[in-house]
């Protein structure tokens, strides 16, 4: 009945201007008729829970129902007639919009998560049907758009803790709690996101579920580590290049910022960026333009930047290493994400996540045995969830579909888990080498912070170190 109509809205001001419809019999008649339609059709929608959008081929709003004015904050004789971009002042959908070059020329109905910034300026969540509309004939007139507001009921999932996973990231601790709220709160604009955490912290991972919970999430995600590539390269790859620019350059290329346009350009490592790459970066950062290398005409891109690193970036700019001007440019909002060790509440949820992905593989998994577990609960982490994956992956393999019992584990882990020695000098033992090596270089050689980190004395951590020489750092 909706989709009806919508299509007939759609025709009626052809058909209410046209001659040929004064020539048709019973002319007052069949016009009650539709005009009862409409009415008792637009008592019907009106009263919807769902926010209702129609709009025609060429974009211009045909429909719009009281739950659409109450969820988006506009008055239905605000939009009624205007193109749909205008009239929110950008699309509606965002980047996942099918009209933005025009209308599209074949029809897939979509369903997807979308959040907007509503006409008093407050983010909302909304779970969005797009249906394409035809006429009698069979031809697509238009599209119509059914959405309700989930913002509530996600909220109250984070603030429960009834969240196990959110955009692909597994948690429910309460600071991956709070980062779920952070990454709805700043979907909801285009600032520069810039995300701190150790190496194998997710930093990625948060970085697209920022892009797809954001109105650019029909858009292009195109990641770029700043620190994987050489410094001639890199700014080929971030800026693209002109033909003959250099050696090997036999053609143009288009840059990350150019495959980005409309999307999401996400700079992992972004501390180890060139001072001239920064230069240029601040110019885009700035005014939405760059020449590719070698190249002389300025391109225009809109893209979102989203930032991270390991490194502590305000130390860099003291030291003269990163840009002050450009650490304000990329650091508008910051988001901190915890290291596993201070969230080792996750890790039987990601252990079972990491054998389920291993389970879809074709491998027998027969799940972990409670001394395992205890191992995976009292190790460190120093390389976080991707040191995770990497030992579950491992102990899977090795216990070849039967329980993985600690012999299976990983070696850093199994000496991690041993009883304590007793030395040539009598003293008590806890210590591996590996664990202290890892501690040392997370902790950059600082002992006492290594101490507490593997949960000893520091007078334990100093014997140890006098017996392995080869371990201490400066």
């Amino acid at each position: 009945m909706i989709l009806k109509f919508c299509s007939f809205l759609s025709m009626l001001p052809s058909i209410l201007t046209t001659k040929t419809y004064l020539r048709l019999p019973l002319m007052e008649d069949n016009l009650s008729k539709l005009l009862a339609e409409r009415e008792n059709l637009e008592r019907i929608i009106d009263n919807l829970h769902e926010g209702i959008i129609a709009h025609d081929k060429d974009r211009r709003i045909i429909y719009f129902n009281k739950t659409a004015e109450k969820i988006t904050g506009y008055r239905r004789e605000e939009v009624l007639g205007r193109d749909c971009h205008e009239a929110f002042g950008e699309p509606f959908c965002g980047a996942r919009c099918s009209f933005i070059n025009g209308p599209p020329a074949m029809w897939e109905d979509k369903d997807y998560p979308l959040t907007i910034v509503t006409k008093q300026g407050d983010p909302k969540r909304l779970e969005m049907r797009i249906t394409g509309m035809t006429n009698k004939h069979g031809e697509f007139v238009g599209v119509l758009a059914s959405f309700r507001d989930v913002t509530d009921i996600t909220t109250l999932k984070i603030k429960a803790g009834a969240l196990k996973q959110f955009r692909g990231i597994i948690g429910r601790d309460p600071k991956m709690l709070d980062i779920y709220r952070q990454i709805r709160d700043v979907a909801a604009n285009d600032y520069p996101v810039h995300i701190k955490g150790e190496t194998g912290t997710g930093k990625e991972l948060v970085a697209h579920a920022i892009h797809k919970e954001s109105r650019r999430g029909g858009g292009a995600f195109v990641p770029i580590n700043c620190g994987a590539l050489p410094e001639g390269v890199l700014e080929s790859e971030l800026f693209g290049h002109v033909k003959g620019a250099f050696s090997g350059a036999i053609r143009d290329k288009k840059g990350r910022f150019e495959l980005a346009h409309r999307g999401t350009l996400f700079l992992d490592e972004v501390g180890e960026l060139p001072k001239h790459v920064q230069v240029k970066l601040l110019r885009v950062l700035q005014d939405g333009v760059f020449e590719r290398v070698g190249g002389e005409t300025s391109i225009s891109v809109d893209v979102r930047i989203i930032s991270a690193t390991n490194k502590d970036l305000k130390k860099e700019v003291k030291e003269g290493r990163f840009r002050e001007d450009l650490y304000y440019r990329i650091n508008v909002v910051p988001i901190e994400l915890p290291p596993l060790r201070e969230r080792k509440c996750d890790i039987p949820l990601l252990v079972e996540h990491f054998a389920q992905e291993v389970e879809r593989q074709g491998q027998d998994v027969a799940g972990f045995s409670k001394a395992a577990m205890n191992l995976f609960m009292s190790y460190p982490w120093p390389g976080n969830v991707r040191e995770l994956q990497s030992a579950v992956r491992f102990s899977l393999l090795r216990a070849k579909g039967k329980t993985v019992m600690p012999q299976h584990l990983p070696m850093e882990l199994q000496q991690w888990g041993q009883p304590a020695q007793l030395t040539a000098r009598g003293r008590a033992r806890k210590l591996s080498a590996g664990a202290v090596r890892e501690a040392l270089e997370k902790t950059g050689g600082n002992k006492a912070k290594a101490a507490r980190l593997l949960g000893v004395g520091r007078a334990t951590l100093y014997r140890f170190l006098d017996e392995n020489p080869h371990l201490s750092t400066k």
